[in-house]
């Protein structure tokens, strides 16, 4: 239903275009980051417009039911209903699941899309078309396909310039999207991924010098890469490797830079700030999303799948009947809401509160929905794969809030309003992001490739 208070816009206005380059995040000592620093140099990368605005997706991989989330049908039969009851929230005549009760306190600080829709079925095509926006060509019912394209964090990467302490433009937390490639950008503009961290101290494990290294180990190390630079510089043709120690100095940054040590240390946090999030994977990666972007990455993804310990290694949103023996629909909602609930909120709490709504926008969304009938089997409800219709949630971004945008028919089988696809809502990124999703990049074929196909920002 269409039921919001307020108009049907997102956008309020233009963002400034802006060009990023990413600096790599490689392991230290690496030979061929700094090749690749000094040949974005060369390709003409660098460029001195930039914005401050930034992103932060938080991925619910698996396809989340929209049921159970952000658009509950309690008038539709019990085959389609779920276990589980709409309940109000702040702002009158938006409903969502009542697993939720954070964030329907919070609901006139976001935007709930109903109305996304598109036609791959399977994860990993489902999650290309979201994050990349470009339709696989074949469809992959196995779920195994990686992108020919790729996603929005990559490009952002490719497109903004490089920070001076280090600090990456795309970070993955704990990791990025496994099934996009940046194919024809070249490798360097993947996401810096913090690996599994503890989630007691939260700390990187890809953020740290290997122990035992001090500073004079660490300058013989530097000492020695620039031997080998020289060499190779001597013994190749061109002009390929100019400026390659410059360029390595830059990537040594991201591990020796102050301020990108400070961005990553939740030490820094009060206490009782980190116990809002919650003391879960979830909850602290928001935490450090939240700084990453604040400090000036681009594009923050987090894919965290296994909130606290005990539960499945790799659980996701693919809540289908019997998917594990014991485990449905019902009981992975409410494990994940659990965490979920108190970590979203407070994110989009803390940005508002922080003044961050113009800069951040949180971007809540999967690669698709569950079927609406119901499923069973041994004694086990579920749904199944489902991406003619699925919901997101969207706040900040100097974005209109308190609303809804797009509806679906009375059992969320297909919208009935407003039908968006996930190009639009990656037209809306990258206007946010201040990117023009009609720049082309060349394959490798050398044939133009646009940003996006199709799609323009919700309005």
């Amino acid at each position: 239903m269409s039921d919001s208070p307020t108009k049907n816009m997102l956008c309020r206005g233009p963002k400034n275009r802006r060009e990023f380059l990413r600096l790599g995040a490689s392991a230290l000592g690496s030979l061929s980051l700094s090749e690749i620093l000094a040949g974005r140099a060369l390709a003409g990368l660098n460029s001195d417009r930039s914005t401050d605005t930034s992103v932060i997706l938080f991925w619910m991989w698996g396809g989340p039911s929209q049921l159970e989330t952000f658009d509950p049908k309690p008038n539709a039969p019990t085959e389609y209903r779920g276990p589980f009851h709409p309940i109000q929230t702040s702002v009158p005549g938006i409903e969502i699941c009542e697993l939720f009760p954070r964030l329907a306190k919070l609901s006139n600080r976001y935007t709930l899309i109903r109305s996304l829709h598109h036609e791959m079925a399977s994860h990993n095509d489902g999650s290309i078309e979201l994050l990349t926006g470009k339709t696989p060509l074949v469809a992959d019912p196995t779920s195994t396909a990686k992108s020919e394209h790729p996603d929005f964090g990559m490009i952002t990467n490719r497109l903004r310039t490089a920070r001076p302490d280090g600090l990456p433009h795309y970070i993955g937390i704990p990791t990025q999207p496994f099934m996009t490639r940046p194919t024809y950008l070249g490798v360097s503009h993947s996401a810096f991924v913090t690996g599994d961290p503890s989630v007691a101290t939260f700390k990187p494990s890809n953020l740290t010098i290997n122990a035992g290294l001090n500073g004079a180990r660490l300058e013989d190390r530097l000492g020695l890469q620039r031997q080998f630079d020289r060499f190779r510089r001597s013994t190749e043709e061109g002009r390929s490797l100019e400026g390659v120690e410059a360029f390595h100095r830059q990537a040594v940054q991201l591990l020796t830079s102050s301020s990108v040590a400070k961005a990553f240390d939740l030490n820094d946090e009060k206490p009782e700030t980190r116990d809002r999030y919650g003391r879960h994977l979830w909850g602290q990666s928001c935490l450090l999303a939240r700084r990453l972007a604040e400090a000036g990455t681009g594009v923050v993804t987090i894919d965290a799948l296994a909130p606290k310990q005990g539960t499945p290694l790799y659980f996701s949103w693919d809540d289908h009947a019997n998917a594990q023996p014991g485990w449905d629909l019902a009981k992975g909602m409410q494990w994940r809401a659990e965490h979920m609930d108190p970590a979203l909120a407070t994110l989009i709490e803390d940005i508002h509160e922080r003044g961050l709504d113009r800069k951040i926008l949180v971007v809540a969304v999967g690669e698709f929905g569950r079927t609406p009938r119901l499923s069973s089997a041994n004694g086990c409800i579920g749904r199944d794969h489902w991406p003619q219709s699925q919901s997101a949630l969207i706040s900040g971004g100097d974005l209109r809030m308190g609303q809804v945008i797009g509806a679906t028919n009375s059992k969320a089988e297909f919208p009935t309003e407003r039908p968006l696809r996930p190009q639009d809502l990656l037209a809306t990124i990258y206007r946010h992001l201040g990117i023009d999703h009609h720049f082309e990049f060349r394959d490798f074929a050398g044939r133009p490739i646009p940003i996006l196909l199709h799609g323009e920002p919700i309005s």
